[in-house]
């Protein structure tokens, strides 16, 4: 089973799907901003993918900026409530198969997990 964290109104997601179903592949489309990931869920994503609490975060939001977020003193559980209470800080898209998991920006980075 695959699965995309998808945000539907940005071209990388899209490009990520579109690749998936040229494939062959249907997956499951979780949009994120509608389905907010808890604190665990992201966790266990960021983890899977081995990539950091910030190296998973969008830091051109606006809630990043006014939340503070750069302050390098701030723990990866104060992070990740942050994207939990505000879903457009996670970065996208995510895909997830049973080889592992990739934030895959570049779009090609789905490739090692297919």
């Amino acid at each position: 089973m695959v699965k995309i964290y998808h945000n539907p109104r940005c071209s990388k997601s899209r490009e990520v799907l579109a690749l998936l179903r040229e494939r062959g592949i249907e997956p499951t489309v979780i949009e994120y901003l509608n389905t907010p990931l808890n604190i665990d869920e992201l966790r266990e994503l960021f983890d899977a993918a081995q990539l950091s609490v910030r190296a998973a975060m969008r830091t051109k939001e606006k809630e990043y900026q006014e939340l503070g977020l750069a302050d390098e003193r701030l723990s990866d559980d104060e992070l990740l409530a942050a994207i939990a209470a505000h879903p457009r800080l996670m970065n996208r898209p995510f895909v997830v198969t049973e080889k592992g998991a990739r934030l895959c920006r570049p779009t090609e980075l789905v490739e090692e997990i297919l």
